[in-house]
């Protein structure tokens, strides 16, 4: 048996862009993704601290130290620039696995979407 468990959370940063012109996704300033322990291509669920929507779709690395936070197609039509979103990935583990595992949890200056240091 395997059970999900949260591997990776960035707790409440702020939606910098919104493009409904791009093929899918949400955009995550490298820096973040990288102390979150989130790669390029994996699941991410999405919660929306505004308006109550939670969805899931992929990660694509932006640059690093911009602070950018950017839904991309179908995704931007359930945030606005401005809201306030959690990003989490979960991972397959066994019971045993999970008794003794720690999730990467970071939280951001929400102003700036940087790591505080």
């Amino acid at each position: 048996m395997t059970l999900e468990i949260l591997k990776s959370k960035i707790h409440r940063v702020t939606v910098t862009q919104a493009r409904l012109d791009y093929i899918g996704s949400i955009t995550i300033d490298r820096d973040l993704m990288d102390a979150a322990n989130i790669f390029p291509g994996e699941r991410v669920y999405i919660v929306d601290n505004n308006n109550g929507e939670r969805f899931d779709t992929y990660a694509i690395a932006g640059e690093r130290g911009s602070g950018v936070i950017c839904l991309n197609g179908a995704a931007a039509r359930k945030v606005q620039v401005g809201d306030i979103i959690i990003i989490m990935c979960y991972a397959g583990m066994t019971p045993d696995e999970a008794r003794d595992f720690t999730p990467a949890v970071i939280f951001p200056d929400t102003a700036t979407n940087r790591l505080i240091k």
